[in-house]
């Protein structure tokens, strides 16, 4: 696992839904704890081998009767066996002909698996899809408009019975046999209103049957704290801002060539004293804001996209401000070092307004707490204003989706999917329990109608909101047939039938192979390597790791990187002597090397050591640091929300003694090492104004205090607001106490400002050159060189050679100069952009053309090109 998540304990933190109640239950029936059984298709049924005498009858049992089985000889069938390969050892049973036309049936109450001498539960998923999905698959769920009157439609092929809860009176629901889906048509006049399913169905973890009062999956309106749906039809020009329909975005930037700022809501304009509506969507709409100035700044230079932090609706803010509690504390009257903030804030975290938003409720409703008023529409309309906003600035939309796990399963108040059609939305292990994983109650997208609501509800986001690209959280615990199904969904749309160009939206998401999927366990990933040449990128975490120095879980954080002094300016700490730490970061330039290719696995260059090799060929931790097939497959970044900040990183890393200027030159230069790179680049919102969380490693839940965003470099950048929450950082407190209150650490306006100016210099540069722009990997491998990689070259200098642009990367602490004897007489000089720019350091770099040597400063950035 490549990181660690953020809601390891979300589940103890969940407050009660408001309208929801208590289940209402039938007289409980035995059943047993574990399901260890799986029926795989009308069938056939998957029995694990040992499980019970193989010489004694075995049989599936349900409410009226039983399923005498047949064993399948040679067990599961080469076709059963690709489908569900962790079951591919189990012995293989069928079920009569005569008796598959029960199967729907038994399907609605309790069932078990026994031979004579045990007995287990069964798992349904596989035999729900086969009976049901394809019907299903082209059923409208959720609200569907016909002439102004709403059909409401709930999948629940498992449920006795579902009545629709709308005007104080229950409205029976038809049930379609053959796709398993309930319906319900009404008057106009039941728009606008409030509603939930009562779903009366077998629940296995409670072992009876029980009616749960529950929200619509499909909800794309809800009321407060997500008590109840809102029959709601996104086409109501009431819900349109004005503008809207003729909305003209910013041009379509290929995903290859995104720059993308990722970005927290609230972090965004809650400290922000120049906004109107701070926390809020709505602050995307305050054009003179320090923080919208900030950001049509940074799209002026170059920067395409805002990728914004999860905006469904999710589970742990209350979304009334009433509710909403704030720590008690004077906080800023605290020492930077003191214990006592992140106590203060823990107190009130369960209830105060802000968390990442990683525990996702309904996952089409934009969130509550970020609306004025989310009692209603207001979030819809404000949502959408949200994204004019950030378009009348130049940029267009990211979203952050979460459809690989749920805040809750089973009967929990905040369990949406697992109460309507149990142990079937979730993913289940080998012995029935859901997997947690990825933290939570993992989903199971290769379960057909998990898969379906997947597309289903990123194509009401493209369509309904104009939202022009995803990032898919944990994306290798989705097949990536459901992502490549995303991919086709959204091709389908065109700007004349639906409004918007779905070609043009993006995809990339964290393609970590880990779990009870890992190395394609259950299906082909959406990890890595398998999404090479799709078209859609994954996170990069090769060269982040090489740049900034270990790892994001080490026990020690101040392992030293390219970018942070290994070798060439040693902070005491990192380990190994002089030579094995230059050979280190000589390998860590490679990574990094493979990393500006855009992670392509098939590039070929000289490595440190002096041999010819393949991006695929470099060690990343025992994997191949390069995996892409194509410019775009991997998107570069040194810095995201998990993990600490950037400048916190280098806090740890930088000897203590480094000047904010140095640090600040430092941050530009590790920045430079993803924007500058072919394929996507992300950073996260603040790290060019040296963005610190108080050295906080997971902030999803620690509050305004730690993660708000300064846009003031008067107010600091973040640094010294105490230590950062015991829960996640309490081991590297003895690293952080004497950072924290050295004063010296705190950049101050100057650095802060220089770091930011520089940044966008390298944007400007990154947009206006086209050989950065490469399409093809071939076309890489022609115009991208490193001339002085191997043996003898400089420890902590990087020189790439980019079409007419040389490009020099010194992250060593003096001036150094490169020597290139194939370049002299050719005519170079410092870029336009920078010999004119903000950095007056990086004007003190210089090129001798008789010798074809370059001098540059340190902790630099160097732009050559040729012909000046």
């Amino acid at each position: 696992m490549r990181r660690r998540k953020r809601l390891a304990t979300v589940v103890l933190l969940l407050l009660p839904l408001a309208g929801l109640g208590p289940a209402r239950a039938t007289t409980p029936q035995p059943t047993p704890p574990q399901a260890t059984v799986q029926w795989i298709d009308r069938t056939t049924v998957a029995w694990p081998k040992n499980l019970g005498d193989p010489g004694h009858p075995h049989r599936l049992v349900h409410d009226t009767g039983t399923f005498a089985l047949t064993p399948q000889p040679g067990g599961l069938t080469p076709g059963q066996r690709a489908k569900y390969p962790h079951l591919a050892a189990y012995d293989a049973f069928r079920i009569a002909p005569g008796d598959r036309s029960r199967v729907p049936a038994a399907l609605r109450g309790q069932l078990t698996a026994t031979t004579d001498d045990i007995t287990t539960g069964v798992q349904t998923a596989g035999v729900l899809d086969d009976l049901y999905a394809a019907p299903a698959a082209k059923a409208e769920l959720g609200a569907a408009f016909r002439r102004g009157c709403p059909t409401l439609s709930v999948w629940a092929p498992t449920a006795r019975r579902v009545a629709l809860e709308l005007d104080g009176r229950t409205v029976p629901m038809r049930r379609d046999a053959t796709s398993g889906v309930w319906s319900v048509t009404g008057p106009r006049e039941w728009t606008g209103k409030p509603y939930r399913y009562a779903v009366t169905v077998w629940a296995p973890t409670v072992r009876k049957v029980v009616t749960n009062l529950v929200t619509d999956p499909y909800s794309t309106a809800l009321t407060a704290d997500s008590a109840r749906s809102v029959v709601t039809d996104l086409a109501d020009p009431a819900l349109a801002p004005p503008g809207w329909q003729g909305l003209r975005k910013p041009r379509a930037v290929p995903l290859r060539d995104a720059r993308i700022q990722e970005l927290h809501i609230r972090d965004f304009s809650v400290a922000d004293r120049t906004s109107a509506h701070p926390g809020q969507y709505l602050a995307f709409t305050d054009r003179t804001s320090a923080g919208m100035r900030h950001l049509k700044g940074l799209a002026d230079a170059g920067t395409s996209y805002v990728h914004l932090l999860p905006a469904f609706d999710f589970a742990t803010v209350p979304e009334k401000r009433a509710d909403q509690a704030t720590p008690a504390c004077d906080l800023a009257a605290l020492p930077a070092d003191s214990e006592r903030q992140q106590e203060c804030v823990g107190r009130t975290a369960a209830r105060d307004a802000y968390n990442w938003g990683y525990d996702p409720l309904h996952y089409t409703v934009p969130e509550g707490s970020y609306a004025s008023d989310p009692d209603g529409p207001r979030r819809t309309l404000e949502f959408r204003r949200m994204v004019q906003g950030l378009a009348g600035a130049g940029l267009r939309t990211v979203m952050d989706v979460v459809y690989n796990h749920t805040a809750a399963s089973g009967q929990d108040p905040k369990s949406v999917l697992d109460r309507i059609v149990p142990g079937y939305y979730q993913r289940l292990l080998d012995d029935g329990t859901v997997a947690t994983s990825t933290c939570c109650a993992n989903t199971a997208p290769e379960h057909a109608m998990m898969g379906k609501l997947v597309v289903d509800s990123v194509v009401t986001w493209a369509k309904a909101y104009k939202v022009d690209g995803f990032r898919f959280d944990l994306m290798g615990h989705h097949p990536k047939a459901n992502i490549l199904a995303v991919r086709k969904a959204l091709d389908a749309l065109t700007p004349a039938k639906d409004g918007v160009d779905g070609k043009s939206v993006i995809l990339y998401g964290e393609g970590w192979n880990f779990g009870e999927v890992a190395n394609d366990a259950r299906f082909v990933q959406a990890t890595q390597k398998n999404m090479a040449g799709t078209g859609i990128a994954t996170f990069s975490d090769r060269a982040r790791d090489a740049v900034r120095g270990g790892g994001p879980f080490d026990a020690d954080p101040r392992v030293q990187g390219f970018a942070s002094g290994l070798y060439t300016d040693p902070n005491g700490a990192t380990p190994g002597t002089p030579e094995e730490q230059r050979a280190r970061l000589l390998h860590a330039q490679d990574i990094v090397k493979v990393g500006l290719t855009g992670n392509l696995a098939a590039y070929r260059f000289t490595d440190s050591t002096g041999h010819s090799v393949r991006g695929s060929d470099v060690d990343y931790n025992g994997a191949p640091a390069g995996y892409a097939a194509a410019p775009g497959d991997a998107l570069a970044y040194v810095d995201a929300h998990d993990n600490e900040t950037l400048y916190d990183a280098l806090a740890f890393k930088l000897p203590q003694r480094t000047t904010p200027a140095d640090r600040a030159r430092t941050q530009v230069l590790a920045m430079a090492t993803a924007a500058l790179s072919q394929g996507p680049a992300l950073s996260q919102a603040g790290t060019d104004l040296l963005r610190s969380k108080s050295l906080d490693r997971d902030s999803f839940d620690s509050g305004d205090w730690f993660n708000a965003i300064h846009w003031d470099c008067a107010d600091g950048n973040g640094f010294g607001r105490g230590l950062p929450p015991a829960k996640d950082n309490a081991a590297k407190w003895p690293y952080a106490r004497p950072l924290l209150a050295d004063p010296a650490l705190r950049p101050g306006c100057a650095p802060t400002e220089a770091a930011s100016a520089a940044y966008r210099d390298l944007l400007r540069i990154r947009t206006t050159e086209k050989a950065f722009s490469h399409t093809t990997a071939a076309d890489i491998q022609a115009d991208l060189s490193f001339p002085l990689s191997g043996k003898d070259e400089t420890p902590g200098v990087i020189t790439m050679r980019l079409g007419n642009l040389l490009i020099t990367l010194n992250a060593t602490p003096g001036r150094l100069t490169q020597h290139v004897p194939t370049l002299s007489g050719t005519p170079y000089a410092l870029h336009p952009l920078q010999a004119a720019g903000s950095d007056p350091v990086v004007k003190s770099a210089s090129y001798d053309r008789t010798s074809g040597t370059f001098t540059i400063p340190g902790r630099t950035v160097a732009v050559f090109r040729q012909g000046g």
